[in-house]
Parts: C-alpha cells; structure tokens; sequence
C-alpha cells in the first residue's frame, strides 16, 4: 500500500517525466552527434578521394600500374582502402578488386557501393582450424570514385566506411554507460523525494482530520523548506485563523443579538403579562399595546440592520453602481433633516468645496450612509450644536465628511464604533441598536473606499467627531461587477 502511494506521487511522476526527457534528450543527442560525425566523415573520405585521383592521374600508366600492384591486398575481410585499375571495357587489370563494382560510373563522381567479397575469398577465410566461422567477411559500403586514365583505363578509388562503424558502436557504448547510471540515480532520488513529501502530506492529512473533529486550533504543519507544500501550508494556516476569527465574530454576534433582542422582547412579555391580570381601560390597554409594538419594531429594526449588512458585504449591491454626484446627495440629506435639526435646536450646513466630482457608486446606499452618519451625528450633539456636511476632491479622490459638536468618541474607541453592537458608555442612555455604523463601514468597504474617525476640528465646548470617507478617482475606482443570470 505504502509503494502504491509513493509510485502515485506527483514527485514520483515528475521524476518519471524528468527521466524520459533526459532519455529522449540523450537519443536526440546521439543522433544529431552521429548525423553530424557521418557528414563529416562522407566529406574527409570524398576529398581524400579526389585527391588521390588527381595524383595518381598524373602518372604514367607503368608507374601507376606499378602503384596499384604495390598498393593491392587479398584480404578483403578488412578492407579500409581500395585502389584498382581495369580496362576500358571493366576488365580487371591490376588491384583489390576482380571484379567491377555493381552500379559505380566511371563520371568523376564519388558513389556509395556496396562490396561483396568474391567466393574464392570467402572459402579461404571461411572458417578457422576450430571449424568457427570468420565474424564478418564483407568489406560493406564503400565510397569509391572511378576516373579514367592514360593508356584508357579506368582507375577506381575507394575508401571503408569502417570509421563510421566504429564511430557509431563508440557513441552507442557511450550513451548506454552514461544514460544507465544517470536514470537509475534519478529514480532513486524520486523515490527519496516522493517518500518525504508523502510524509509531510501524512501528517497535514492527520492535522486536518484533527480540524474537522473540531479541533478549529490545530494548523497545518509548515516546515522551514520555502517550497510549494509549505507556501500551501502557510496559505491554510492563514485561511484557518481567518475561519477561527470569523466563528469567534459569529458567536460574539449571536450573543449580541440574543442580548438586544432580549430586553425588548422581555418588556413586551412583561406589559402583556400585566395587561391581562389587572383590569385596564381600553385606554390603557391601547397604550400597552403601542409600547409592545414599539418594542417589537425595535426588535424587527435590529435584524433588518443584521440583514441589511449581510446582504452589502456579500456584494450583491454592486450591480447597481452608476455615477453619483456628492453634492446633490448632500443637499437631499439637507433637506431631509433640516427640519429635525430646527426641532432641536442644530444648526444643520452643507459646505461645498472643490474639485468636488462624481463617484461610482449605488446612490441609494451613499444616502443611507450620510442619513446615518447625520442621524448619529443630531442624536449626540446638544441643543446649539452643530452638524455640517463637507464635500471636497483633490487629485488623490473624492472625500465626504460629517462633523458635529456632539459628546465625541474617544481616540481608544473609534476603531471598536463600526463593529456590530458596540456602544460607548457616553451613548447608553440614547435609543439605538449599536448597529447604525456597524452598517455605514460595510457600505463604505463595499464602494472600496476609506473611513475615518477623528476629533472635530471646529472650536467648541464638546470634542465633537468628524467621520470622513475617502472615495478613490473614478479612473482609478474599479468597474462594476456584471450581473449573474
């Protein structure tokens, strides 16, 4: 089972592929190295050839029959050189050769010509006193030349292509001791390679069946090796602590939703609970049943908002995006809470600067945004306060900022305000959920921009708080999602 596994490797299998391309590499190798020796040799042989020819062409016909007597040998089982002279009419005069060679032209031309030795050859040289036969009797191919010479006779040249031979059993003795030791090292190091991973896959295999027994605190074991299986490792590692913070938030939040539903809930319980034992006037029982509502309204606000939020961070909203322009969304909220803001004593202001332009973005969502950051800001400013709304752009991108002279928000606490139901101490006695910019960050992470949280910069007895959201250039903004069917 073992070597199942480690044969199945990915390793395994790549060492595998390393090792036909390092074989089919070697062959390509013998073969342009042998191809290119052949060329070389057909080329050397057919200049020697030429060579000899114009030499021996010089000659008188009794010197040069005299030459070729000298030259000529019986033995063709080892024939490396060929030199013979015949008549004009092919009849063997003087050398190695008896008889004319099958196909060879008398052009001046070099041709390849395969040589059979004669039979009286073959019966002298047949077989040794042991009765074994000779190894190989037949010269083979030779590149011979054929030219005519004084007296009109034919001189024929050749040369063995013994060299070649040689040459090809060298190189195929070469590959085979070369290529042999090379594959079998490279599969012993696959095997060792294959049998390491298939450990360290092991043990990631055991932490993973520990995570899903609900260990949600166990990692996956990432080693020093900077390669591919520890990246992976690390890159789970990361996505489990993501999970592990996710669940932590979920549960935080249930118990948060458990603890604000529960109050109101409980109120509602509690007056119906009176109302029925004691005997009310219909008057009292109508004033009952419109706190009960009020409190179940507060109930159904609280998971409106939770699902209000789920559904912009799980981006489905960006199909909607267009181009929207800051300033008339500020002068609809400026007419929205104008009259709020008169009914409590705010002095409410939109203050336009410049370079203001469009931004890409759902405009229902940004005026939920400004209605909320506007509400929250007249909920927590005194009477005399005030609650302005600047709007500016710069090459760096567009910004919308909500400033009041309300109670402020304490440097420690302004990263905590956009989680979901936090409230300050400052903030117990006002009505809420704790959810209003819980919802105004999700919208703001979904138009990929920027929130910040500082101290209002005008000059008043409260700190006050200014929220400013950075929007990227429109350039530079990225492109609505298209809609899936």
């Amino acid at each position: 089972m073992f070597l199942n596994e480690l044969f199945r490797t990915a390793t395994f299998r790549l060492t595998l592929a390393v090792v036909a391309a390092m074989i089919g590499s070697a062959a390509f190798q013998f073969f342009l190295g042998y191809s290119q020796a052949t060329v070389f040799e057909a080329r050397r042989s057919d200049t020697l050839l030429y060579r000899e020819a114009a030499l021996l062409q010089t000659e008188s016909a009794e010197d040069l029959e005299r030459k070729v007597r000298d030259r000529a040998t019986d033995d063709l089982r080892v024939i490396m050189n060929v030199t013979t002279l015949f008549s004009g009419d092919h009849r063997y005069i003087v050398g190695d050769l008896h008889d004319w060679p099958d196909g060879l032209v008398a052009d001046g031309h070099v041709h390849e010509i395969n040589i059979q030795p004669p039979a009286s050859a073959l019966q002298a040289s047949g077989a040794s006193s042991s009765g074994t036969p000779a190894a190989d009797h037949s010269p083979g191919v030779l590149r011979m030349l054929a030219v005519n010479v004084r007296g009109g006779r034919v001189l024929v040249l050749g040369r063995s292509w013994h060299m070649r031979s040689e040459l090809r059993l060298m190189m195929r003795h070469s590959l085979l001791v070369s290529i042999v030791p090379t594959v079998l090292f490279a599969l012993m190091t696959g095997i060792v390679l294959s049998h390491r991973a298939l450990a360290r896959v092991k043990d990631m295999h055991e932490a993973i069946d520990r995570i899903m027994e609900g260990d949600l605190h166990e990692r996956l074991p990432a080693g020093r090796q900077r390669d591919d299986l520890q990246r992976l490792a690390g890159s789970v590692n990361r996505m489990l602590d993501r999970l592990e913070r996710l669940m932590d938030e979920i549960r935080d939040v249930g118990n948060d939703i458990a603890h604000d539903l529960r109050t109101p809930l409980t109120r509602v319980r509690a007056r119906l609970d009176r109302a029925r034992s004691a005997g009310h006037s219909a008057e009292a029982l109508r004033n009952v049943i419109a706190r009960a509502i009020d409190d179940l309204d507060q109930s159904f606000a609280v998971i409106t908002a939770l699902l209000r939020i789920g559904e912009i961070e799980n981006g489905r909203r960006r199909v909607g995006f267009g181009m929207v322009d800051l300033d008339s969304l500020a002068d609809d909220i400026i007419d929205l809470y104008e009259p709020i803001a008169e009914s409590r004593g705010i002095m409410l202001a939109h203050v336009r600067g410049q370079g203001v332009g469009e931004v890409l973005g759902d405009r229902d969502l940004l005026i939920e945004v400004l209605a909320n950051l506007v509400d929250n800001a007249m909920k927590f400013t005194p009477e005399g306060g005030h609650v302005t709304i600047r709007t500016g752009g710069d090459a760096q991108g567009v910004t919308l900022e909500v400033e009041d002279t309300g109670i402020g928000i304490p440097p420690e606490e302004r990263r905590a305000v956009t989680g979901r139901f936090y409230r300050s101490d400052k903030s117990r006695h006002v009505p809420g959920s704790g959810l209003g910019l819980s919802l105004v960050w999700a919208i703001v992470q979904l138009h990929n921009a920027s929130l910040r949280i500082g101290a209002a910069r005008c000059d008043a007895s409260l700190p006050g708080a200014v929220f400013t959201i950075c929007f990227a250039p429109v350039a530079h903004a990225p492109p609505p999602p298209e809609e899936v069917a």
